[in-house]
């Protein structure tokens, strides 16, 4: 026969009924969002997130403009382009020509296009 103390059976008490405790507290507070939803924030991280998928499709679009260039002739980069590239890859139902044509040129800028491509985002 097993000889159980007092110290035993009350540490294994505690502890279950710590365990069941912590049980309850996660089937009550399931799902429960740790911070309050900010709407301020949700905005803020999709405007980040749309500048970054134009920056992106700006880049892809110059790319494959370059390629396509037979050698000696300038790629011709549209802002066009990139509003087609953007709804297209990145699932966007409206995308401003303005702001396609800011991405365009600042990635025109910092892959130093002028060298061999040609655009209308200056237009």
């Amino acid at each position: 026969m097993l000889k159980w103390d007092v110290g035993a059976v009350v540490g294994v008490s505690l502890f279950a009924l710590v365990a069941v405790g912590l049980m309850t507290a996660g089937a009550v507070w399931k799902g429960r969002a740790a911070r309050p939803f900010a709407a301020k924030r949700a905005r803020r991280m999709a405007q980040r997130e749309y500048d970054r998928h134009l920056r992106r499709a700006a880049d892809q679009v110059i790319a494959a403009a370059r390629r396509a260039a037979d050698e000696g002739e300038p790629a011709i980069v549209t802002v066009e382009a990139v509003v087609r590239m953007a709804r297209e890859r990145y699932g966007y139902a409206e995308v401003e020509r303005q702001h396609a044509a800011a991405a365009l040129r600042r990635r025109y800028e910092h892959a130093r296009c002028a060298v061999d491509c040609v655009t209308d985002a200056y237009g």
